[in-house]
This record gives C-alpha cells, sequence and structure tokens, in this order.
C-alpha cells in the first residue's frame, strides 16, 4: 500500500509545478475562465502546459513579433 502511494509523488509534483505557473500566469493576464478551469481540473499537469502553450496571450504576442519583423528578407522596391 505504501509503495503505490510513493508512485504517485512525482505526478503529484509534476501538476502541481504547472498548475502552479498555469494559475499565476492566468491571474496575471485576467482570464478567469482559464484560472477556474485550471484550478478546478486535475489533469497531470496537461491542461496546463496546454494554457502556456497556445492560450498565454503574453506568449502569443512574443512569437508574432518575432515572425513579423520589418526586415523579414523581402527586398524594397
Amino acid at each position: 500500500m505504501e509503495e503505490a502511494i510513493l508512485q504517485w509523488w512525482p505526478i503529484i509534483i509534476w501538476d502541481g509545478v504547472w498548475k502552479a505557473i498555469a494559475l499565476w500566469k492566468a491571474a496575471g493576464n485576467k482570464q478567469l475562465k482559464w484560472y477556474v478551469v485550471l484550478f478546478i481540473l486535475n489533469t497531470a499537469g496537461v491542461a496546463p502546459i496546454i494554457y502556456l502553450l497556445f492560450f498565454d496571450p503574453k506568449r502569443k504576442n512574443k512569437s508574432q513579433s518575432q515572425t513579423s519583423s520589418p526586415d523579414s528578407g523581402v527586398a524594397k522596391q
């Protein structure tokens, strides 16, 4: 019984770290719906990672600014 409990600790820690980061970002971005979803669901880190990669507005702005630079290799005429 005790061995089975010990096997869950890595997953609990993994989920806790990702959940804490995602909750911090969702609160900072004032995204209440995501905050509630991330707080309630236990998905072993999957939902927080999805939020951080695809729905964090600050991350979207960084990736858009990198892809749409003024000198994108197109010759000016």
